[in-house]
């Protein structure tokens, strides 16, 4: 049997490694499993103090930073870039001042990207990568197109939540998915918002590959779920539905309801949060755990009952899919691609956004529930995860859709 050629496939993300993206290192490693080389960018550093996570202090190391030395590098290679491809730099250069003129960020940063770009493409080219793929589509997706124009290799990027494709027109996105390869959706809801965006002739790019957990999230047989204790997992924003969460615990604790709520996780909103919860008189009750590592986080899901989730707006939060993964149901909205994964009355509990009382009748139900009839919850969740969010398979898939892509430009 002939071998396939080597693929080298370089990922860009802005900032990486970060505490919320151990879905991109779980991708990296199933793609490296497939035996593709992935070479990792991120446009500006991480402080290794804000990394909980060992695992993300090693791929820290691994990742090469565009901002890592200044602005001179990018602006000595957009430079070199003008003097070696006038043509493509100048073109890329309209089309950056165009994409500023539509975007709140302005037209001076989109001056920056094009620097950041010429940067990267210098680099690809020195590294000899055969396809870019960027997460998010947001300025990651944009550095990546840039890169394109100034003839860099073949690119796609993933679309996550909302701030992907909420602002089209802003973000260049009918252009990006235009002049990528291909573009990945994390759920069907997310595919379909970036259909709205753009022409109907370019919807058969778009290829849902959903984020995955690994094993360490699928074996939840551990923990009690005998205690009434319940966890959130998420950045403290006013997004993640913290403060009507602790609205519905508070209606809990007026009724005499034992219970316990751990919130996991850090953000800009903790003073608000922790505000709210003195002036609810919760402080016995509920617990801040901060910024957790990925066993921390897998403890704290093993010692609750129920994830609780109340966003206001999301695309497919990967909490969900490890929680279910251990084994545990799950309450949180309609919102985003979360109605593709919990099921109410099958894996865990779906109420509206933005209503206390339905959040505090679900809390209320996943209390005084028996813990057979949690656990019968959670085994049915922890199924749906295998079949649809193994972290394994889905970047299988990835590595096929790269590896078409480098036959295709080599082929060329």
């Amino acid at each position: 049997m002939e071998s396939l050629p080597p693929l080298r496939v370089a990922y860009l993300v802005n900032q990486y490694p970060a505490v919320s993206h151990t879905f991109i290192r779980r991708e990296i490693a199933g793609l490296e499993a497939c035996g593709v080389e992935v070479l990792r960018f991120s446009i500006r550093p991480v402080e290794e103090r804000e990394l909980a996570d060992e695992a993300d202090r090693a791929e820290r190391g691994r990742t090469e930073i565009l901002l890592g030395s200044g602005l001179l590098p990018p602006a000595a290679a957009l430079l070199v870039s003008l003097l070696l491809r006038p043509w493509r730099t100048l073109r890329a250069l309209a089309l950056a001042w165009r994409f500023g003129g539509r975007s709140p960020r302005g037209r001076l940063r989109h001056v920056a990207y094009l620097a950041e770009a010429a940067l990267l493409a210098r680099r690809l080219r020195a590294r000899g990568a055969d396809h870019l793929h960027a997460h998010f589509g947001t300025n990651s997706a944009t550095v990546a197109f840039l890169c394109r124009v100034l003839g860099g290799p073949s690119y796609s990027f993933t679309v996550h939540g909302p701030e992907d494709f909420d602002r089209p027109e802003a973000l260049g996105l009918r252009e990006k998915v235009r002049d990528a390869a291909f573009v990945v959706a994390v759920s069907e809801y997310s595919r379909s918002q970036v259909m709205r965006a753009v022409e109907p002739a370019e919807w058969d790019k778009l290829r849902v590959v959903r984020c995955g957990v690994d094993q360490r999230f699928l074996d939840g047989a551990a923990g009690s779920v005998d205690r009434p204790r319940l966890v959130c997992v998420g950045r403290l924003s006013k997004d993640k539905g913290h403060l009507l969460l602790l609205e519905a615990a508070a209606l809990l604790a007026r009724e005499g309801r034992s219970f316990e709520l751990a919130l996991v996780g850090d953000g800009d909103y903790r003073p608000s949060i922790e505000a709210r919860i003195r002036a609810e008189g919760l402080e016995g009750r509920v617990r801040l755990t901060g910024s957790l590592d990925g066993d921390g986080v897998r403890r704290e899901i093993l010692e609750a009952r129920c994830l609780v989730l109340p966003s206001l707006v999301e695309g497919l939060p990967v909490v969900i899919m490890e929680a279910l993964g251990l084994g545990r149901p799950v309450i949180s909205t309609f919102v985003g691609g979360i109605p593709e994964l919990v099921q109410p009355g099958v894996n865990g509990w779906l109420v509206p956004a933005g209503s206390v009382e339905a959040l505090a009748a679900a809390l209320r139900d996943a209390l005084s529930q028996p813990p057979a009839r949690i656990l019968e919850l959670g085994r049915a969740g922890r199924e749906r995860v295998r079949e649809a969010h193994d972290a394994a398979r889905e970047a299988a898939r990835l590595a096929g859709f790269y590896r078409a892509c480098a036959t295709n430009g080599r082929a060329r």
